[in-house]
């Protein structure tokens, strides 16, 4: 173990001990994986040491979950080396508001649209035109609950389609002409007939939309819920000039997004049955939708801190790159939790109350004491430690400090990690985007700066 006063003089007189502790984290003279520091040579020794852990990372594709009313509308195609292709097409029903007035017999239909609010866009080639289509179901959304795998049979022509050059604007709402036919039989309907009475009838009538991405244009769009996407008709009354306008919305609509993968001819291809861990090669990744998770292999934390004593951790992180480079337009997954798991990739449940074990953030309390007085795991979500994205220095960071002194005082047991894209404030990305990253194995570490007292 190299220490202080092996450096060089000069570096000895340059830097106090605070400028060389900040030297530990960023590179000095020795070697960062055997670096030590003595502080007080003459009296109580204090060393400070640097050491980086490679953690194993395999690939899990989630059993399926439930996407039913996650609040967006993911629509997109994408096509990647790595994930292969990707497909997701959003179902929605749509809401008439009772007791809304309804245009009188006379009134005089001026256009219709069929609206799509933006609320995120991720892909390639934004500069270029991206097209969405509408498309009436033949089936209704039932009051069960969808999943990613879910789909629901639609009619092939569209009634309403729409091209939008997004370039750095992604929250822009999109108008879509309603072809001309149904717009008039709606009209005349909503005019006249029964299919407006009420919200079952209206269903009865219009079962429901899927909203579909053109393939090839490599992009998703977010799209929200609510009174900017459904049907507008705008029309005006004989001899008067106001214009009014009548909405169909997708306010308490129920929805879901159904996403579709080709893995074949790429790394992940191998990846067959959900719940089991899979080598895809050097690199390894997440992607939301899709179900593509990350398991850490947690065991090389056991040889490390079986080979210490008298320590305190004074800074771990755990690293996820630089992950690999992305084209322009897209955002990588930039939010994650870490849940513990068996060697079944099966999540843990706290004896309390069964809610999911998540490793707890710096500063956080990483046991709770249980009925008996025996610790157990903190299972507070709002307290879970989150992995975030420097989009600088392309490297997915999360601080695990406190764990890791738990761990050494033998408060908890070491489990492996399942990282997945959900975070307390965002909630949960799996459900509502396509976003992904990717990450050599290699750049997968703990980072340790820890104390010992001699």
């Amino acid at each position: 173990m190299k220490s202080y006063m092996e450096c060089t003089p000069a570096l000895r007189a340059k830097f106090s001990v605070f400028a060389f502790f900040s030297l530990l984290v960023f590179g000095g003279c020795s070697d960062p994986a055997t670096l030590g520091l003595e502080l007080a040579p003459e009296n109580n020794q204090i060393g400070v040491f640097y050491k980086e852990i490679t953690l194993d990372a395999q690939v899990v594709l989630l059993d399926s979950f439930n996407t039913t009313n996650a609040g967006i509308l993911i629509v997109g195609d994408e096509q990647d080396p790595y994930f292969g292709k990707t497909r997701s097409t959003a179902y929605t029903r749509l809401h008439i508001e009772q007791g809304t007035e309804r245009p009188k017999a006379e009134a005089i239909l001026d256009s219709v649209f069929f609206t799509l609010a933006t609320v995120s866009v991720n892909g390639s080639d934004l500069d270029k035109k991206k097209k969405y289509s509408v498309h009436l179901l033949t089936q209704p959304l039932l009051d069960t609950l969808y999943y990613n795998f879910s789909k629901l049979p639609y009619k092939s022509s569209p009634i309403a389609e729409v091209e939008v050059v997004f370039k750095d604007t992604k929250d822009t709402l999109l108008q879509a002409p309603l072809n001309s036919v149904l717009a008039n039989e709606m009209f005349g309907k909503l005019k006249r007939g029964f299919e407006f009475d009420n919200l079952f009838k209206f269903r009865n009538y219009i079962p429901g939309v899927a909203i579909v991405p053109r393939e090839g244009d490599n992009t998703t769009a977010g799209f929200s819920l609510g009174g900017n996407t459904g049907i507008t008709f705008y029309y005006h009354n004989t001899g008067d000039t106001t214009k009014l306008k009548y909405s169909i919305t997708t306010f308490s609509s129920r929805s879901f997004n159904g996403v579709e993968s080709d893995r074949s001819g790429t790394p992940t291809a191998v990846v067959k049955d959900s719940q089991k861990s899979y080598s895809t090669g050097n690199i390894v990744g997440m992607k939301s939708g899709l179900g593509l998770a990350l398991r850490l292999n947690t065991r090389p934390l056991d040889a490390f801190l079986d080979t210490l004593s008298g320590v305190v951790f004074n800074q771990v992180t755990l690293e996820l790159g630089p992950i690999e480079e992305q084209n322009e337009g897209q955002t990588p997954i930039s939010g994650m939790v870490m849940k513990f798991i068996d060697s079944q990739n099966r999540v843990l449940l706290s004896s309390i109350n069964q809610a999911e074990l998540h490793l707890q953030g710096d500063g956080q309390l990483q046991v709770i004491e249980g009925e008996d007085g025996d610790k157990l795991p903190n299972n507070f979500f709002p307290s879970s430690a989150i992995i975030t994205y420097d989009a600088t220095s392309k490297v997915q960071r999360v601080g695990i400090s406190s764990y890791m002194n738990a761990l050494y005082k033998k408060e908890l047991q070491r489990k492996d990690l399942l990282l997945y894209a959900i975070t307390p404030n965002t909630g949960d990305d799996f459900k509502r985007s396509l976003r992904q990253f990717k990450v050599n194995k290699d750049k997968v570490k703990v980072k340790v700066i820890f104390s010992k007292t001699k």
